[in-house]
This record gives structure tokens, C-alpha cells and sequence, in this order.
């Protein structure tokens, strides 16, 4: 039976401190995708750095799942690495591995296991680590993500910021952690940051500290109020915070982030920052008076809360309060109170000049974004939002996708069977035909794909309608322009291709 056709396999430790995976009939079945046979065949430090990296979470043997312990914790200790930096990982204290023998389980030559064994094994899985780390051709973070993806939070000191609804005078609070190790089952482990202080205790782990300690300094240089915890080591310790302790943490979010530390907000904030109060405006809800570029739509707005429209008290309230985090409605909200209040008095001016209706130009525009004020402040969408009302909408999806129209019958006097492409060309230009809005739309980008037969198609529909269709002569010159400018330009390159061949004919006989 060979080493790597079998799923039963047990360590075995030779008198002379070599590990194996020896095949055992006995031995408890692996899982399906836990290849040990073909990785220790290549050495026992590979073998480690694939327990210790790769079969996180899964349910091992107790005497493999003590073996990928040692292979877990170099890797564990490879996280603390610098992107780019030099590889360096200081082999455990005796003391350290003595312990980890202390509680190894029952196997084939554990007798023979010492700390001067485990340092050899630590040194194999260092050199092999370095082998497949050259044949991948990837970087050091990329290879423990392919490896694990939460190995790339070990390692990596972590920002802490809850609510505490039980301090009312600090409703934040406010801890610095790091991310230890992974557990069994794949969960990364938090300690408070002091405690790497005493963990990387001595000379020979002060460059894996240093390493640790590298994003928040490299923080410091940025955030003020985060160079004068660090300088009253304030940083080492639980903190109750402000709502302005806790906005400031926010505000620096980007650079916090871009210097390597995660971040991690309280649970309750979905989007990963706290809800904001939005001036929405809806346009068109009720079909116009008026059909064409004259039509006139109803303008509304409103201050919301995740779709939920504020009181005239609550939004004097927010407007009245500071920038920052304000308590509305049972939790924490994001304010800044010139920006809030600069839209709303721009859309009550705007609601205030379409009390007779806003053209339907202008209602366009504004769902576009498009603002004729170069100092735009609906461009600011955290803030604003204009949506289409009922009527609106429907129109512009109805023009977006025309398939969905009821079928058009251009009635007996075309003479031509249309393509499916070409019917739902037809309905479009129904519909624009009907809506009177035929002058908005005459660049439809798709004219030149529904060819002469769909614009012929539409004049017998037209007529067919009962309507008098010379009062709305628009859609008739408008089709009658795209016919003839189609002709011009299949003219001319007609042209074109009968003075290329006649170039060609006299090129040849020269």
C-alpha cells in the first residue's frame, strides 16, 4: 500500500526525530479532501505547512489535529510578517514547545518527541515555506489567501468601536485588539493589544512587535487624535468615548484603513457606517394634465430616514444639532448639518417654484443628476436622491423595454412580414407617438438596426389609431428624416464602392 493511496494514515515519530505519515489500517479515515499522503511525500515541513495552513476548520485525528497545532502556530507567526518584508520567524521558547509536548496524545514514537525535535521540525517547515512560496510566483498575503482566506486577518490589529446604551454620558465604547490566532474550527481569536506587549515580550520577538505595531504607527502619522493615544499609550486600554470621539473615528475611516488596521462598527449600522438623513424627491407620481415636452409634473420632497419620512420638528431638530452622530428615533445617525440643510432649502425651492407643475425637460434632467448650478448639490447622492414617480416610471420603463407593449397591428397596407426586433421597434415608436414626446428622443441609438421596415410599419398603425395624426406631424417628418437620411447614406456608399472597384480595375490593368 502506498503512501498516497490511502486515507488512513498515522504520524510516526523515528527514534532519529523524523515525522511520517505511515499508512495504518486502524488509523480514524481522513476527510475526502485532506491529501496528507501526497504533501509529506515531499517532507515532513510540508506536510506541517499544509496541516497548519490548509485543513483549518476541518475535523482531523486527534493526533494530526495536534501536529497541525505546531504547523498553525508557525504560520500564525508568519502573519506578522510586513507586506514586502523579509520572512523571519523566530523559532518558540523550549519552554514554549515543552508545553506543547506536555499535551501531545497518544501516538507511534512520542517517546521521541523533545523540544530540540520540534525546533528541527519548525526549521522543515520554514524551508518549505520558502520552497512553495518560489513556485507559486505569489506574494506572501496571497499565498496564506489561497491557503485559508482568514489567515490574512491574523496578525493585524483591529479597531473596536461599540455602542454602550448603558453609559448615557458615553454611549461608545472603545477597544484596540489584534487578531492572535485562528482557532479549530477556523474562527479568528481577539486579544486586547497590551497583551501583545507580554506575548512579544524579549529580543528575540521584538521585530514580529515592531511588525505588529508598524500599521498603527504608520496611523499616527495622519490622525492626530490617534498620535496622542499612542504617545499616553491610551491605546493599551479599554476607552468609554463620545459621540465625537466615535464620529472622529469615522471621519478617518480611509486613512485608518489604508495604513493596514481593520475597522470594525457596531453590528447595527448595515452599511458599515450609520444611517444619514436623505432629501428625497419624487417626480411624475401622477400622470400630467398635458401629454409632450409641455407636460407639467408634480414635484413632492421629503427628509427620510431609510425610506421613512422625518417630521417637520425632527428635521428643525437634526438641523439645529452638531455635525456628527445625533440620536434619533432609537439609534445613532450621521449628520452633517450644512450639507443637510444647503439641499433641503435648494429642493424646497425647487418644490416651491413647481406648485403649477415642473416640466417634464427639467424633471429629466434632474434624475439624470444633471443640475444647471456648476456648484451642484445633486451630485452629492449620500445626501439626495430624485427617483421617478408612479407615472414616470412606468413611462421609462415602458420606452426602455418595449418588448413588454401590448402588439401593434400596422394593418393590411404593409406589405412585409417584421422581425421581432422590428415589432418592438414599432411599439417604441408607438408609444412615443402616443405620449406626444416623439422631439425628446430623436437620437434612439437602435434606428439604424430596425431598418425601412419598421418605419414603414408605424404610419398604416398610426392611421389605424383613429386619431388625426396631421395635428402631431412631429413623428412623421421626424421618420420621414431618418428614411431619407438612411437613402443619402446608402447613395453614398454605394459610391464609394463603385469608385473603389473602378480605382481597382485601373490599378490592375497598369
Amino acid at each position: 500500500m502506498s503512501l498516497t493511496d490511502t486515507d488512513r494514515l498515522s504520524p510516526r515519530i523515528t527514534p532519529a526525530g523524523h515525522l511520517l505519515a505511515a499508512p495504518d489500517v486502524e488509523a480514524p479515515a481522513l476527510p475526502d479532501d485532506v491529501a496528507l499522503g501526497a504533501v509529506f511525500a515531499r517532507g515532513a515541513g510540508h506536510g506541517l505547512l499544509y496541516l497548519g495552513s490548509s485543513t483549518i476548520g476541518r475535523a482531523l485525528p486527534p493526533a494530526w489535529a495536534w501536529w497541525r497545532e505546531l504547523g498553525a502556530r508557525y504560520v500564525t507567526a508568519l502573519c506578522t510578517t510586513t507586506e514586502g518584508g523579509e520572512i523571519a520567524v523566530a523559532e518558540p521558547d523550549p519552554t514554549e514547545l515543552g508545553t506543547l509536548i506536555d499535551d501531545a496524545p497518544p501516538m507511534t514514537g512520542a517517546e521521541y518527541l523533545t523540544p530540540d525535535v520540534l525546533a528541527a521540525l519548525w526549521s522543515e517547515i520554514d524551508g518549505a515555506l520558502r520552497d512553495e512560496l518560489a513556485e507559486s510566483g505569489e506574494s506572501l498575503q496571497a499565498f496564506l489567501r489561497s491557503r485559508h482566506p482568514a489567515w490574512n486577518l491574523v496578525g493585524r490589529v483591529h479597531f473596536n468601536l461599540a455602542e454602550n446604551r448603558k453609559d448615557p454620558e458615553a454611549p461608545f465604547a472603545f477597544l484596540a485588539t489584534y487578531a492572535a490566532r485562528l482557532s479549530a474550527h477556523g474562527k479568528t481569536q481577539h486579544q486586547p493589544l497590551s497583551r501583545a506587549l507580554e506575548e512579544f515580550s524579549g529580543a528575540r520577538n521584538k521585530a514580529q512587535l515592531l511588525s505588529l505595531l508598524m500599521p498603527v504607527q504608520r496611523a499616527a502619522e495622519r490622525c492626530d487624535w490617534l498620535r496622542a493615544m499612542v504617545e499616553s499609550r491610551e491605546i493599551y486600554h479599554p476607552l468609554r468615548w463620545m459621540p465625537a470621539d466615535a464620529f472622529r473615528l469615522l471621519s478617518d475611516l480611509p486613512a485608518l484603513e489604508s495604513a493596514g488596521i481593520m475597522v470594525r462598527l457596531p453590528a447595527s449600522w448595515a452599511a458599515g457606517r450609520p444611517a444619514r438623513p436623505a432629501v428625497r424627491a419624487s417626480v411624475g407620481t401622477r400622470p400630467p394634465s398635458r401629454l409632450g415636452r409641455e407636460a407639467l409634473l408634480d414635484f413632492r420632497m421629503e427628509v427620510s430616514l431609510d425610506g421613512e419620512a422625518l417630521s417637520p420638528a425632527e428635521i428643525r431638530s437634526l438641523l439645529k444639532g452638531a455635525d456628527g452622530l445625533q440620536w434619533i428615533r432609537g439609534r445613532w445617525i450621521e449628520v452633517d448639518t450644512k450639507r443637510l440643510g444647503r439641499l433641503f432649502q435648494r429642493f424646497e425651492g425647487l418644490e416651491k417654484a413647481a406648485q403649477a407643475g415642473l416640466p417634464l425637460n427639467d424633471a429629466l434632467r434632474l434624475l439624470a443628476g444633471v443640475s444647471g448650478d456648476e456648484d451642484d448639490a445633486f451630485g452629492e447622492r449620500d445626501w439626495a436622491q430624485v427617483v421617478a414617480g408612479d407615472w414616470l416610471a412606468q413611462m421609462l420603463q415602458q420606452l426602455r423595454q418595449p418588448e413588454g407593449l401590448a402588439q401593434v397591428d400596422p394593418g393590411p397596407d404593409l406589405k412585409a412580414q417584421l422581425r421581432p426586433y422590428q415589432q418592438a421597434g414599432v411599439r417604441w415608436l408607438y408609444l412615443m407617438r402616443f405620449k406626444q414626446i416623439c422631439k425628446l428622443f430623436t437620437e434612439f441609438a437602435d434606428m439604424a438596426k430596425m431598418r425601412c421596415a419598421t418605419t414603414r410599419a408605424i404610419l398604416p398603425a398610426v392611421q389605424l389609431d383613429g386619431r388625426r395624426f396631421e395635428q402631431r406631424r412631429g413623428i412623421r417628418i421626424w421618420l420621414e428624416s431618418q428614411c431619407n437620411l438612411r437613402c443619402r447614406n446608402l447613395g453614398r456608399s454605394t459610391r464609394v464602392r463603385r469608385q473603389d472597384a473602378r480605382a481597382t480595375r485601373d490599378e490592375r490593368a497598369r
